[in-house]
């Protein structure tokens, strides 16, 4: 299971690789450190791929959520 503290003590590698948890569900660890989650699944008999996001910091302080900063 793809817990906080398992995804934390992944590593990177030199190659690309990655770490499933069930149902298609996987984070996909770069050998820059980056890590996304993805989600394989089936449509009509074609193997798709969907990019959930990425695993990381979030700075809350800029702007709340829903609101973009207005241009000068």
């Amino acid at each position: 299971m793809l817990t906080d503290a398992a995804i934390k003590a992944l590593k990177p590698k030199e190659k690309m690789y990655k770490v499933t948890d069930r149902d298609g569900m996987y984070v996909r660890v770069a050998p820059s450190g980056a890590l996304s989650f993805r989600l394989d699944y089936r449509l009509n008999g074609r193997r798709e791929t969907v990019y959930l996001g990425k695993y990381g910091k979030r700075s809350t302080s800029k702007t709340p959520f829903g609101q973009f900063p207005r241009s000068a």
